[in-house]
């Protein structure tokens, strides 16, 4: 027999108090923070619910979103909804460092990955999701990526798309089959640390090449090439990280004409193209034979799928590519892959991209305003590359930020050579890693603060 019975924790509801679904949440809040509902406890189901308060389903539906919105709630499936446990902070730290897409605004996340799991287990067999998988990616997989590739290049042969868990592995696996033990790897001087530590451990070198206000400068790769004869060359064309320059066309098109002449390969890595403003068409059409396209998914939609789509014609070269990837890295996750492939097909992907789009300008309007004169970015990606006063120096900066309960990158960590990075004089600073925006405004106003002291008033404010 149904209880009709409320629960202790719930008052009659009235005329007065507002709307009825925000009185039921205000209930379920007051009831958690003075005990009366502890994690654990299970509430009743909807309909019940619904019944002894003798209002529409649709009103407790609301109430209880509501109070998962304010962390009150968790649903366990068939189970039922429970009392959720409180969200513990971690750390008080303010990270400025980590370079991940921010949660866009008005897309509810835990929906879309329910939602997007939950096709993916209808349509696909759960074993097969479970098991090894032959590299480079099923059919579909490929065909998804040549989808997600479609915005840069329009049609492409899904034949030519490798699906790899992640771009470092990508990169990894590229420095392997096109290097040696001992050659010599050109990039701008200051670079994804990511290909240095790769660089690093397979014994390659790094050497930089001059870079100006558009990129690597193309008289400078002509001399670099004529006098290394590297391996390969490689570039982040477009909102360069760390630096943000994203490099105009013509000049892509003299990088490709030179690495075409020189008979070298070129490494475009290029996580944030679709985050950018109109951005060139990638060097990959100026010299399709020359260039291998990276794109990977975690900039653009979540870290958390390790899925990056590379570009690859030369099927001889694409199976050099999969044998060294299976060197270290088998396969992408069958599960996460086909979320991926789910999202693209679906459309999800697009419109998760859209609101990161549109979080990250709005962030990057937030930076403009608080940093003032100091901030150069130019609107679009993750990241903006701050040019520091005279009397701070990066490293220097860097730790007295963290003292402060700020985390940012200092040049020093993306200098590709010993000397790179020398006249280099600042930070970059990542606009998605913190997703409370409030919290976002609260670190960047700290770090304005910061920087407009001079570092021996800091030093004397803190001992």
């Amino acid at each position: 027999m149904q209880d009709d019975r409320l629960p202790i924790w719930l008052p009659r509801l009235t005329a007065q108090g507002g709307p009825r679904f925000l009185q039921i949440a205000d209930a379920l809040q007051a009831a958690v923070a003075d005990g009366s509902l502890t994690p654990g406890d299970r509430l009743p189901p909807q309909r019940q619910l619904a019944a002894q308060l003798d209002v529409d389903l649709t009103t407790v539906t609301r109430a209880y979103d509501e109070a998962r919105r304010r962390h009150l709630l968790e649903g366990r499936g068939a189970r039922g909804t429970y009392v959720a446990a409180p969200k513990i902070e971690l750390t008080a730290i303010l990270d400025l460092s980590m370079n991940t897409p921010p949660p866009p605004d008005g897309v509810d996340f835990d929906d879309m990955l329910k939602q997007g799991l939950s096709q993916v287990l209808m349509r696909a067999d759960a074993h097969l999701l479970m098991t090894y998988h032959l590299g480079g990616g099923s059919d579909s997989d490929r065909k998804a990526g040549a989808k997600w590739l479609a915005p840069m290049f329009g049609y492409l042969d899904s034949g030519q798309v490798v699906v790899c868990p992640g771009a470092q592995a990508a990169i990894a696996a590229l420095i392997l089959v096109l290097t040696e033990p001992g050659d010599v790897i050109l990039a701008e001087p200051a670079s994804y640390p990511g290909l240095r530590t790769a660089a690093t451990q397979f014994g390659r070198r790094i050497i930089a090449v001059e870079a100006d206000k558009h990129g690597m400068v193309p008289e400078m790769l002509s001399q670099a090439c004529r006098q290394h004869k590297p391996g390969l060359v490689y570039l982040n064309p477009t909102l360069q990280n760390p630096t943000a320059i994203t490099i105009p066309e013509r000049r892509r098109k003299e990088l490709a004409s030179i690495a075409k002449r020189c008979n070298v390969r070129i490494v475009e890595d290029d996580p944030y193209w679709l985050l950018a403003d109109a951005p060139p068409p990638p060097i990959a059409t100026f010299a399709p034979e020359q260039v291998y396209y990276i794109s990977t998914l975690s900039k653009c939609l979540t870290p958390g799928l390790r899925v990056a789509f590379v570009l690859i014609r030369d099927p001889h070269e694409r199976e050099r590519f999969l044998v060294a990837l299976r060197s270290f890295a088998l396969m992408v996750a069958p599960l996460t892959a086909a979320l991926a492939t789910q999202w693209i097909f679906d459309g999800s992907a697009d419109g998760l991209m859209e609101g990161v789009r549109k979080e990250a300008r709005l962030r990057h309007r937030m930076a403009r305003d608080i940093l003032a004169g100091r901030y150069s970015g130019v609107g679009d990606g993750l990241h903006v590359w701050l040019e520091l006063p005279g009397y701070w120096n990066p490293s220097q900066l860097a730790r007295a930020a963290a003292s402060s309960g700020i985390a940012v990158t200092p040049a020093e960590a993306f200098a590709t050579g010993a000397t790179s990075s020398e006249s280099v004089n600042a930070i970059r600073i990542s606009l998605g890693s913190i997703k409370n925006r409030g919290r976002l405004q609260a670190g960047l106003q700290r770090l304005s603060h910061l920087l407009a002291r001079r570092p021996e008033s800091f030093s004397a404010a803190v001992v």
